[in-house]
């Protein structure tokens, strides 16, 4: 019997580490080449399976497939599409069977957070409904380090070295202008319902006095009094004072202090930015100056600061992946088992889809503060290991040289366009 071929596709946000899963995956396929054929990537996630838009990456150089390890972004493009329920969306499911058994596709790998891996459970009964062989396995990524069973998740290691960075960085050169320049610096970012990542930030400080002063989680209520009186404390204490504030930032009756009004394609509300509503509560009561940033796209991008236990963790779960679909395993998604702290050790190990599918992880209570500003020893401990090892790419010219793939895609087999 031929081998089947391989379905590998990226979701949602990307990381700084998402190409080092797809790097595992394409690499393990290919030490395998005797069960499994071809690797298809999707262009631009599960649509590009709904379109019949197919890379086949077996024209790609074994060295440009290792370049996807120091690569960030998604070197095959990604999207933000949620199916539905199958009985409220069938056509859609029966579209990827059809397009699976066209380029006679029997392994399913899905590589994004908490709505991709309820599309790969998803697409997983579709498939045993219609009776199609398919072996469908999660591969874990997501910044937000929300993803439960999972010790981490990757992509978030690198996020936290890259705001702990920034945040250490930035409040050196506020305190060595506030006493006649900005007093308060706003650093916004990305934390929709958990505040791993603005706790990240808290790493920069390691001593009383130290920068960040404050943190804003989402985990805790904010009240724009006490957030004042503390900004106002240690601009007179310190002479400055350093705000790290997650964009999911909400008043106690669950509203976004940034809440733009609008729904992404999951669902999700679109935030539009704690940073400068928090810069305006300073003016208006304080009259700081202040400045504020939001890291957005860079703390998710920038690979040239990657941590090296991200990078290995995220090739790790995608060598995994295939190795559990060769097993004949199906509906799982690989996991990060902790085994100590320090020294850090870890092995992966699995957690249903079912289970895992739009579930959020939160922090423990007890890795912020009583007053909720800042974290605690635990939380550290935490952190830390998840931040360790440089993994620099190599550089050319003065920049990052990076994987130029050829994405050639593959020839349609089927008549009918599909519409999303």
């Amino acid at each position: 019997m031929a081998p089947k071929n391989a379905f590998y596709a990226q979701s949602g946000g990307v990381t700084a580490v998402i190409n080092a899963s797809a790097a595992g995956v394409i690499e393990t396929a290919r030490k395998h080449g005797d069960r499994i054929g071809k690797v298809f990537a999707g262009r631009n996630g599960i649509t590009g399976a709904l379109k019949e838009e197919l890379i086949d990456t077996s024209y790609e150089t074994d060295d440009e497939i290792r370049a996807l390890i120091h690569t960030p972004g998604g070197a095959f493009g990604s999207c933000r599409h949620k199916l539905r329920n199958i009985d409220e969306n069938r056509h859609e499911y029966e579209r990827l069977i059809e397009v699976f058994r066209a380029h006679d596709i029997g392994y399913f790998f899905y590589n994004g957070g908490g709505d991709s891996q309820d599309t790969a459970f998803k697409v997983s009964q579709m498939a045993e409904r219609m009776g199609y062989p398919l072996n469908c396995i999660g591969i874990p990524k997501t910044v937000d380090n929300d993803l439960p069973f999972t010790d981490c998740c990757p992509g978030f290691g690198s996020v936290a070295k890259y705001v702990a960075t920034s945040t250490l960085e930035a409040s050196l050169d506020i305190q060595s202008m506030c006493d006649t320049s900005t007093k308060v610096f706003i650093l916004e970012v990305m934390g929709r319902h958990a505040g791993w990542i603005a706790a990240a930030g808290g790493l920069a400080g390691k001593n009383p006095g130290d920068a960040p002063h404050i943190i804003v989680f989402p985990e805790h209520p904010f009240e724009r009094e006490a957030f004042l009186n503390k900004v106002d404390q240690c601009v007179k204490d310190h002479g400055f004072c350093v705000v790290v504030a997650s964009e999911g930032a909400q008043y106690e009756d669950g509203r976004f202090l940034a809440e733009a009004g609008q729904k992404d394609a999951f669902g999700h509300t679109q935030l539009g930015g704690v940073a400068p509503t928090l810069a305006n509560m300073v003016k208006q009561s304080l009259g700081h100056k202040y400045h504020w940033a939001v890291a957005d796209y860079l703390q998710r991008s920038a690979r040239h600061i990657a941590s090296q236990t991200d990078v290995e963790q995220a090739y790790a779960v995608g060598e995994a992946a295939v190795n559990y679909a060769l097993e004949g395993r199906n509906g799982i998604m690989p996991i990060i088992k902790r085994e100590s702290s320090n020294p850090y050790r870890w092995h992966i190990s699995e957690a249903p889809l079912n289970e895992v599918a739009n579930q959020e992880k939160k922090m423990p209570i007890h890795y912020t503060t009583d007053e909720g500003f800042g974290i605690t020893a635990d939380c550290r401990e935490y952190l830390e290991p998840l931040i360790q090892g440089e993994a620099f790419p190599p550089f050319e010219n003065g920049l990052p040289k990076v994987a130029k793939l050829e994405n050639r895609p593959v020839e349609k087999k089927l008549k009918a366009d599909f519409k999303l």
